[in-house]
C-alpha cells in the first residue's frame, strides 16, 4: 500500500508529525510496536495545557486517539526493516511491518532512542570489538565465521535471518526468555530452515578470545562455554538508530544527526524527538515532529513537480 509519509513510532513527536501532515491533505501512516517511554511516566505537569497533570499513558493514549480522529491510519505493528527500492530523483522506500509491506517517498523515524543493552558481565567491554548492534553494518566483517544474535522477538529474527546469507552459522540466544515468537518468525521463512539454531539458556558472560581483544564467545548459565566470532545484540524491537544505520544515515554518537529541518542525509526522510538527542522532553519532540512533518510536505510536494 503505497503513502506519502509514513511515520515510525507513535508517542509526542510521531503523532504531532502526523498532524501536521494530514492538515497537508496527504496520505499518512503511523506504524508503532505499542512501546513507549512516554507510558512509564506517572505524572507529567510540566506540559502546556494540563494544570492537574497527565499521566504519561494519557498523554500517550491520547495523542493516537487524536490522530485517528483526523484520520491518519495508526496501525499497531512492528517495523522490522526499512529499504530504499527506488533511488533519487524519484526516491521510493519499502517498510516492512508485520506481515505487510508498505511503501513511501517519505519517512519520518520517530521511535525514540531504543538500544538496549543486556545486563551481561563484559558485553560493555567487548562494544565494537565483536559486540554490534547493527547486522547491515557489521555482518561482512563476519563472513564464514561463526555468530550469535542475543534476543527472544521479531527484530532478532530479522537480524539473523540477514546474517545467514553471510555467516557461516547463526544461533539466536534468547537469553532465558521463551523461544516461541523466535520459532514463529522463523517457520514464516521456508529459507531459514535449518540455517538459524536456538538457544534458550540464560547467557551468564561475554568471553574474550586468546589475547582478550576480541569476543571469542559466551559463557552459559550452566556453566558451558561456545566459542562464536561475534555477538548482535537485537532486544525489543528495532528503534531509530537501528534503522538509521542500516538506511546509511549519519549519526552522533547514539543520536541521529539531522539539520533545523529534521532532515537526515539520507533522501526523503526525516528524525525526530529523543532519537536526535539533546532534551528528551515532550516539548521537544512536539516541536521536532511538526517540523520533520512540514519539510516531509514540502519534499513530497516538490517531487509531484518533478
Amino acid at each position: 500500500m503505497n503513502y506519502d509519509i509514513i511515520i515510525i513510532g507513535a508517542g509526542p513527536a510521531g503523532i504531532s508529525a502526523s498532524l501536521y501532515a494530514k492538515r497537508a491533505n496527504l496520505n499518512v501512516l503511523v506504524l508503532y510496536s505499542g512501546e513507549s517511554q512516554l507510558e512509564k511516566a506517572h505524572k507529567i505537569d510540566n506540559y502546556y495545557g494540563f494544570p492537574d497533570g497527565i499521566t504519561g499513558g494519557d498523554l500517550y493514549k491520547n495523542g493516537i486517539e487524536q490522530a485517528k480522529n483526523l484520520g491518519v491510519d495508526v496501525l499497531k505493528s512492528e517495523v522490522t526493516h526499512i529499504e530504499m527500492v527506488s533511488p533519487p530523483p524519484q526516491t521510493q522506500y519499502s517498510v516492512k511491518a508485520g506481515e505487510k509491506e508498505y511503501s513511501s517517498p517519505a519517512i519520518i523515524l520517530a521511535t525514540g532512542n531504543k538500544k538496549l543493552r543486556p545486563n551481561i558481565e563484559g558485553i560493555i567491554d567487548y562494544e565494537g570489538r565483536g559486540v554490534s548492534y547493527c547486522a547491515v553494518c557489521d555482518g561482512f566483517f563476519y563472513r564464514k565465521k561463526n555468530v550469535a544474535v542475543i534476543g527472544d522477538g521479531k527484530f532478532a529474527v530479522e537480524e539473523a535471518a540477514h546474517l545467514s546469507h553471510i555467516a557461516e552459522r547463526v544461533t539466536v540466544l534468547t537469553d532465558g526468555k521463551a523461544s516461541d515468537e523466535v520459532q514463529s518468525e522463523i517457520a514464516k521463512d521456508s529459507s531459514l530452515a535449518g540455517k538459524i539454531k536456538i538457544d534458550t539458556r540464560k547467557v551468564a558472560k561475554i568471553l574474550g578470545n586468546e589475547n582478550g581483544a576480541k569476543v571469542g564467545g559466551v559463557e552459559l548459565s550452566d556453566g558451558e562455554k561456545i566459542s562464536y566470532d561475534g555477538v548482535f545484540v537485537a532486544l525489543g524491537s528495532a528503534g531509530a538508530a537501528d534503522f538509521a544505520k542500516k538506511l546509511g544515515i549519519f549519526m552522533e554518537g547514539d543520536s541521529i544527526k539531522t539539520d533545523e529541518k529534521m532532515a537526515t542525509n539520507a533522501p526523503g526522510i526525516y528524525s525526530c524527538g529523543n532519537a536526535n538527542g539533546g532534551l528528551l522532553q515532550v516539548c521537544k519532540a512536539v516541536y521536532e515532529g511538526g517540523v520533520a512533518a512540514l519539510s516531509a510536505v514540502n519534499y513530497v510536494r516538490g517531487l509531484s513537480k518533478n
